[in-house]
């Protein structure tokens, strides 16, 4: 039910997801992604943040995630349990991203990298898989200068030039995640001249910081869309301008400011564990274009409050002018709310995956003595059956995922501040 005293206009426009070109995006409806890797894919943080920013984005998108990193994994073991791990899931896309082991090889190791990703290459083909090839992220060490290219990192960026050449061969789509981290990096040492690291975890697993940085690298080498939705209101009128990806309905004016209701079709997401890697690096406003404009306002600070809950506090002019207020609905309030549920959800999904199917059975290690008292065919049978059961558990948490999309509209507030 609708809060309002009076209604003065009511104007309705629904924008399609067309506006946000949805068709630039790697990522397609009905889509069943995989994404392999080695510890650092495992760890579940930029899979995770890739499949949020993706399903909050396209929250009416059939989408399916499955993640099969390996801690030590090189791109020789992603190829040889290419069947196993990768095609049991029927996926339509998938992601790549090995080198962090495979270059401590050093030049010797370059071929074989290379012949792993190829062998992969060769399957997702033959299984009409789309591939993104992502390259490794650079170490985020302690090394004290003004790049953080340098050692071990000028051999991941020769890993790297492999990955790309995989990908044009291949006509897959390249990802680079190693220069743009790379960049952040440098330009957090150039602000102090003694550099502490920005990206938490340790130099090669980055903690949540750092991970969010390769999320979003991805997402951008992805084509991923950055508008959320966009509204214009003359509060003077009482009439919508514009809006994109939403609809906005029951404008009214009121005690000098305006309210109105707002659904959008998609939602902004940040994670908040990730909030320290934002001085570096302004990658929430960068992904999550969540516009406001309103303009007719009388001079003067106001309120901006949705579902009741104080959002931002802006002056009249910087509100004429538009702006992005993503910050502010993902820190407090309803869309926030939506936001956090969303997340819980897909962990709750990847977290079953990974603890009692790809991890907990898939595997794990059975001594071989036990051949010994149960036959090797007869174990791998019980082994096989007890994926089965455990995978047609899943369904239901992707379920719960759409779920917590499902978009509701919003009270917006506009008002003086006294």
């Amino acid at each position: 039910m609708l809060r309002f005293m009076r209604w003065c206009v009511v104007v309705m426009v629904v924008c399609g997801a067309a506006s946000v070109r949805a068709a630039d995006f790697f990522f397609k409806d009905g889509d069943v992604v995989v994404m392999i890797g080695d510890s650092i894919t495992e760890q579940h943080l930029y899979s995770n943040y890739v499949e949020m920013w993706t399903i909050t984005r396209f929250p009416k998108w059939k989408l399916t995630f499955r993640n099969v990193g390996i801690g030590g994994d090189r791109s020789t073991g992603g190829n040889s349990r290419f069947t196993r791990d990768v095609l049991l899931h029927k996926p339509t896309a998938m992601t790549v991203d090995f080198g962090m082991n495979d270059a401590g090889s050093g030049d010797a190791g370059l071929k074989a990298f290379i012949d792993g990703l190829q062998g992969m290459a060769n399957q997702a083909k033959a299984a009409n898989i789309r591939v993104a090839w992502a390259t490794p992220q650079p170490l985020d060490n302690a090394e004290q200068g003004p790049t953080a290219l340098t050692g071990y990192n000028v051999m991941l960026e020769k890993y790297s030039l492999g990955v790309k050449d995989i990908a044009a061969k291949n006509s897959g789509l390249f990802v680079d995640q190693f220069h743009p981290y790379l960049a952040a990096l440098d330009r957090a040492r150039g602000k102090s001249p003694k550099y502490d690291r920005i990206t938490a975890g340790d130099a090669v697993h980055p903690g949540p910081p750092g991970q969010a940085l390769m999320a979003a690298s991805i997402l951008k080498g992805l084509n991923f869309p950055t508008l959320v939705s966009s509204a214009e209101i003359d509060a003077g009128s009482g009439k919508v301008v514009s809006m994109k990806n939403c609809t906005v309905e029951t404008v009214v004016k009121k005690d000098g400011g305006v309210s109105f209701s707002r659904l959008d079709a998609a939602l902004p997401f940040f994670p908040a564990e990730a909030a320290s890697i934002l001085p570096h690096e302004q990658i929430l406003d960068e992904l999550n274009d969540y516009r406001l404009k309103v303009t007719g306002l009388a001079a003067g600070r106001y309120e901006v409050r949705v579902g009741g809950k104080k959002v931002a506090e802006l002056t009249a002019e910087l509100l004429a002018g538009g702006l992005n207020i993503a910050a502010g609905v993902l820190a407090d309030g309803p869309i926030a709310d939506q936001a956090k549920a969303v997340k819980a959800a897909v962990e709750a999904k990847n977290r079953l995956h990974h603890d009692m199917i790809f991890r907990g059975i898939v595997l794990s290690n059975v001594p071989e003595w036990v051949y010994s008292v149960v036959p090797r065919e007869e174990l791998e049978a019980k082994k096989t059956a007890i994926i089965q059961e455990r995978l047609a558990k899943l369904p239901a948490l992707d379920a719960e995922v759409a779920k917590s999309l499902a978009m509701k509209a919003n009270s917006f507030d506009i008002v003086p501040v006294k």
